[in-house]
């Protein structure tokens, strides 16, 4: 996957979309849960090829979720008149080839510190979020 998937760079939305992938630091990942309602939580992700990577616990339930209905969306917070919304679209997955969270160099970068505020210290954190997901996006919406 690519960053095609966006909103073209020549317009004010896919602009307003780069700019918040690259500088906010949570965004609502929504999955399904088993009786078919919406499963909203506020994470940390990265924007990397064109799809989100997400490090969760080993005990999240969204990993049950998105094993049985892979489809899932996510969003960011609008601003403050209710505008700027951006809509994400995709397939989630387990990304076993993914470095732990406290090895990846970008993912430390955005969020070392508060890694360390969480559980004492990146490597702890690294290993109580353990399971990395990547959502492939297929739809942006938004205005």
């Amino acid at each position: 996957m690519s960053d095609t998937v966006l909103p073209g760079p020549d317009t004010s939305f896919g602009r307003r979309v780069r700019e918040r992938l690259a500088a906010e630091r949570v965004v609502w990942f929504t999955t399904v849960g088993a009786d078919g309602t919406p499963q909203p939580n506020p994470v940390w992700f990265l924007w990397e090829d064109g799809g989100f990577l997400v490090y969760n616990r080993t005990d999240a339930g969204r990993l049950a979720n998105i094993a049985a209905r892979p489809q899932v969306s996510l969003h960011f917070n609008s601003d403050r008149e209710g505008q700027d919304i951006v809509v994400f679209r995709g397939r989630a997955r387990r990304a076993g080839s993914a470095p732990p969270p406290h090895e990846h160099p970008a993912y430390t970068d955005k969020y070392g510190q508060a890694m360390s505020a969480v559980t004492g210290s990146r490597e702890k954190f690294g290993e109580a979020f353990a399971v990395p997901l990547r959502i492939d996006v297929t739809r942006v919406r938004g205005y």
